[in-house]
C-alpha cells in the first residue's frame, strides 16, 4: 500500500505508520491532550492505541480540541474499532461526512 495517499488515512501494519491526507500523523499532540497510549496508535478493536489514533484523527480533522475531545470515543467505535487489522485506508470524505452528521445533529 502507497503510504500518504491524498484523500484519505492511510494504516501501515505492522509499523503502526499512519497519514492524514498525504502528511505523518503522530501521536505526541494528541497524547498531549489524553495520554491512551504511551506506545502510539493502534487499529481495529476498542483499546488505548485506537482510542490515541481517534483522538489524533479528531483533532486533525476538525482543528478543534474541545470538538475532537467530545468526539473521538463515538469515532473510535464507529469507524477506528472496525478498521481490519491489516493495512488499510479510510477516506476522509467518509470522516468529513460523519462530522457534518454530528453538526447537524447539535
Amino acid at each position: 500500500m502507497k503510504s500518504g495517499k491524498k484523500g484519505y488515512v492511510t494504516l501501515d501494519w505492522p509499523t503502526g505508520t499512519v497519514h492524514y491526507n498525504g502528511r505523518l500523523l503522530r501521536p505526541n499532540k494528541s497524547q498531549a491532550i489524553r495520554n491512551h497510549s504511551p506506545t502510539g496508535f493502534n487499529w481495529s478493536y476498542g483499546g488505548s492505541g485506537p482510542a490515541q489514533l481517534a483522538l489524533a484523527i479528531m483533532l486533525r480533522a476538525t482543528g478543534d480540541k474541545h470538538t475532537a475531545l467530545q468526539l473521538y470515543q463515538g469515532f473510535k467505535w464507529e469507524f477506528i474499532a472496525t478498521l481490519p487489522s491489516q493495512s488499510c485506508e479510510l477516506e476522509i470524505a467518509k470522516i468529513e461526512g460523519w462530522l457534518a452528521e454530528r453538526a447537524a445533529s447539535s
